[in-house]
This record gives structure tokens, C-alpha cells and sequence, in this order.
């Protein structure tokens, strides 16, 4: 009989079905937590996690972003402790971190992506088009200026 979460072919070898299950739970229940907090009153664990679940399989293990491939081996690694003591460096060492990123606002039905932490970072409440957009003017930007450097 097949698991209702069952781990993305993707992930087997990678990590346990516990660890996965246990992310998974984690994920939903902050989700819905910050979500409810935002006034959203028909967010539940359930269907936050049938959504988190969904967008982990329609990955293949992929930031949906950038395309670059997510390091599954840090679910679950993170330390706040070891964070707040050595900053940027820790930081650093979780960029392509899997996290689950809403493609909304969260306030309508469970929706996600799955992106890497630096990218959620980046994107924060940002809707697709305006990220893009933002990360235009960024381009954009910086090579205006390097052209400007290289004529100068």
C-alpha cells in the first residue's frame, strides 16, 4: 500500500522516509501557522501539506526559479545557534537550502513552490511577476554599469 506522502523517487537514497515526513509536518504547520496569523481562517495542516508534497514531486528536486539543484542533504540541518554565532559564513552553507514557497500570498487555497533558501530569501513576499521584474532592473542595473565601466 502506497504512503499518502510517500518519498519522491527523487529524494530515496537521500533521506529517509521519517526525515521527509517530518520536514513535511514542519513545513505545513509553520505555514499554516504564519497564514491563520494573516487572517487566512481555511488554512489547515492537511492541505498545506498535500500542496508542499505536490511541489516537492513537481520539482524533481530543482529550485523552480533558477533551476539550479536543491541540496536535500540539509533538510532538517540548520542551527540557529550555530547561526547566530558565525552569520554570513553558516548562512552561506545553506543557499540551496529546499524550502517551500508560496505562490500567493497565502491568504486564498495552499499553493507552493519549491525554491532554494536564497531564492525565497530574495523573492521574500514578492508575486513571480514582480520578482522577475525586480530581477530585470537588477541586470539590467549592473550592466548598464559595467558597460558604463568598461567605456570609461
Amino acid at each position: 500500500m502506497a504512503r499518502k506522502y510517500e518519498l519522491p523517487s527523487f529524494l530515496k537514497g537521500v533521506l529517509t522516509q521519517s526525515a521527509y515526513d517530518k520536514w513535511l509536518h514542519r513545513k505545513a504547520v509553520a505555514h499554516v501557522r504564519r497564514d491563520r496569523k494573516r487572517g487566512n481562517v481555511s488554512a489547515t495542516n492537511e492541505s498545506y501539506k498535500i500542496a508542499i508534497h505536490k511541489a516537492v514531486i513537481g520539482s524533481e528536486g530543482l529550485d523552480f526559479y533558477t533551476g539550479e539543484q536543491l541540496d536535500w542533504h540539509l533538510l532538517s540541518q540548520y542551527d540557529n545557534k550555530e547561526s547566530k554565532a558565525d552569520g554570513r559564513q553558516y548562512k552561506a552553507r545553506f543557499t540551496l537550502l529546499p524550502t517551500a514557497d508560496h505562490v500567493n500570498d497565502g491568504l486564498g487555497p495552499a499553493d507552493f513552490q519549491i525554491c532554494a533558501w536564497r531564492t525565497n530569501d530574495a523573492k521574500n513576499d514578492l508575486l513571480l511577476d514582480e520578482f522577475i521584474a525586480l530581477c530585470e532592473r537588477v541586470v539590467d542595473y549592473q550592466r548598464k554599469g559595467q558597460t558604463s565601466e568598461e567605456e570609461g
